[in-house]
C-alpha cells in the first residue's frame, strides 16, 4: 500500500461529501416556491430523486473509464468532440455563476429580517448586489480565507436548522398539510411533472462524486456508492423539510415568505425563534456562496487553460485567486440580478434555478451520449447503452417541465457561447486523459 493510501477518503465521507453539495440554497428557499403549488410536490420530490439516480450513475460509470476527471470536457471531448466539449463545459461554468444568483437570493431573504430595512424589491436586489460584491472581495484574499469562513458558516448555520428538521414534527398539523395538497388549479399530474425542473435544482452537484474520483479510495466501487447514497440522502433531506413546513404554515403564508425556515420556526417555538433561524440560514447561505464563487473563479481558469475562456480568466493572482474572472463573474452576476428581479423572493428564485437546470441539462445529455457512443479505446458495453438511455430520458422529462421561455433562452445561451468560442479560441486546448 502506498503512502499516499490512508489520505484518500472512503465510501461513508464520499457519500456525505456528495449529499452536502447537494444540500444548498434549495434547502432555504424551494419550500416557499413549491408551496404555490402545494404538498403534491412530495410526488414531484420522489420523480426527482429517481431522474438524479439515472444521471448519477450515467457519471458513477464513466469514473471507471475516465478516473481523472476534472471537467465535463474530459469526458466529453474524446466521445463526441472538441466542439460538444466546449459546450459542455462552458454551459456547466455559466450555470454555476448564474446559480450563486440563487444562493443571493436566498441569503439576503433570511438577512432581511435581520436588518432595518424594508422588503420592497429594491431592498432586495441592493441587497444581493451587495452580498455577491462582498464575497468577490473576500475570495481576493485567496482559497485559504474562503476555506476558512465557509467551514464557520456551516457549523454554525446548519444546527438551527436542524432542530427544526428534528423536532418540528411535534409541530406537524396533518389538517393543514392535507388543505394545501393541491392549490394550483391545475390537475395533480399536471403539478407533479411541471415542479421537476426548480426541484432539480437540489439535485444540481451530483455529479461531483466523478470529478473528486481521484480523491476516492477504489474509486471504482466508492464512487458509485457515494453518487447514488448521496442523492438519495439529499431527496429524503429535501422532502422531509418541504412536508414538515407545508404541515406546519399555510401554504398561502408560505409562498409568500422569503424566508420560509424563520417563519417556521416562529410557529414552532415563538418569535425569539425567528431572528435566530433567520441569521444562522443567512450564515450559511452566505457562505456557499462565497464557496461557489470561488468554485466558478477556478473552473474558469480551466477553461481558460483549455481555450474554451479568453485567456483574462486564466489569470491568477498570487494567493492563487482568479481575480479578473472573478470581477467578470461578478458584473455578470450584479446585471443577472437586476434582470431577474420579481415581485417576490421566491419568483425571482424559481426564475433563476429553471435557468440553471437547462444549462445543466445540455450538459448531462452530453454526458448521457458520450457514455452510450462511448470511443475507439472505450467501447461502449451494453449496461453503458441502457444507463445512457435512462439519462437521456430524465434529461428529457426535466426538459418537459422547464418553461418554454426559459428553454429558449437556454439554448441561445448556447449558440452564443459557440459564436464566441468560434471568435477567441486560437489555440489548442490540452488533451484529455
Amino acid at each position: 500500500m502506498s503512502d499516499t493510501q490512508p489520505r484518500k477518503i472512503g465510501p461513508v465521507l464520499a457519500t456525505f461529501s456528495v449529499a452536502n453539495n447537494m444540500i444548498g440554497s434549495g434547502f432555504f428557499l424551494l419550500p416557499a416556491t413549491l408551496a404555490r403549488s402545494g404538498g403534491v410536490t412530495a410526488l414531484s420530490w420522489l420523480l426527482a430523486t429517481v431522474l438524479a439516480v439515472l444521471l448519477g450513475a450515467t457519471f458513477a460509470r464513466l469514473v471507471r473509464d475516465y478516473p481523472k476527471l476534472d471537467c465535463p470536457d474530459d469526458y466529453v471531448r474524446p466521445a463526441l468532440g472538441r466542439d460538444m466539449g466546449f459546450l459542455a463545459a462552458t454551459l456547466y461554468w455559466i450555470s454555476s455563476w448564474i446559480g450563486n444568483n440563487a444562493i443571493a437570493v436566498a441569503a439576503f431573504g433570511y438577512l432581511a429580517l435581520l436588518l432595518p430595512v424594508g422588503d420592497g424589491t429594491l431592498t432586495r436586489v441592493l441587497g444581493q448586489i451587495a452580498l455577491i460584491w462582498l464575497m468577490f472581495a473576500l475570495n481576493l484574499f485567496g482559497p485559504r480565507a474562503i476555506a476558512r469562513f465557509q467551514s464557520l458558516c456551516v457549523v454554525l448555520g446548519l444546527l438551527p436548522v436542524a432542530a427544526i428538521l428534528i423536532w418540528g414534527w411535534g409541530s406537524f398539523d396533518a389538517g393543514i398539510y392535507q388543505a394545501a395538497w393541491n392549490v394550483s388549479g391545475e390537475s395533480d399530474a399536471h403539478v407533479v411533472f411541471g415542479s421537476l425542473a426548480p426541484i432539480f435544482w437540489a439535485f444540481v452537484g451530483l455529479e461531483t462524486g466523478a470529478m473528486v474520483a481521484g480523491v476516492v479510495r477504489d474509486a471504482a466501487r466508492n464512487v458509485p456508492i457515494a453518487t447514488m447514497g448521496g442523492i438519495v440522502i439529499a431527496g429524503l433531506v429535501y422532502l422531509a423539510s418541504s412536508v414538515l413546513m407545508m404541515g406546519i404554515v399555510p401554504a398561502a403564508e408560505l409562498a409568500d415568505s422569503g424566508a420560509p425556515f424563520a417563519l417556521v420556526a416562529g410557529r414552532m417555538f415563538g418569535e425569539w425563534a425567528i431572528p435566530v433561524i433567520a441569521a444562522a440560514a443567512a450564515l450559511k447561505a452566505t457562505g456557499t456562496l462565497g464557496g461557489w464563487m470561488l468554485v466558478t473563479g477556478e473552473s474558469g481558469a480551466r477553461a481558460a487553460q483549455r481555450g474554451f475562456l479568453p485567456a483574462i480568466f486564466g489569470r491568477l493572482r498570487a494567493n492563487g485567486s482568479a481575480g479578473w474572472g472573478l470581477l467578470i463573474i461578478t458584473l455578470s452576476m450584479t446585471a443577472l440580478a437586476v434582470l431577474t428581479l420579481s415581485p417576490t423572493v421566491s419568483g425571482q428564485f424559481e426564475t433563476i434555478i429553471n435557468m440553471v437546470v437547462t444549462l445543466v441539462v445540455m450538459a448531462y445529455v452530453a454526458a448521457a451520449l458520450s457514455l452510450m457512443l462511448g470511443t475507439s479505446a472505450r467501447p461502449a458495453s451494453r449496461g453503458d447503452r441502457l444507463v445512457g438511455m435512462g439519462a437521456l430520458l430524465a434529461c428529457g422529462l426535466l426538459v418537459y417541465s422547464t418553461p418554454v421561455k426559459t428553454l429558449v433562452g437556454g439554448i441561445v445561451i448556447a449558440l452564443l457561447a459557440l459564436a464566441a468560442y468560434r471568435g477567441f479560441a486560437r489555440r489548442p486546448a490540452s488533451p484529455g486523459p
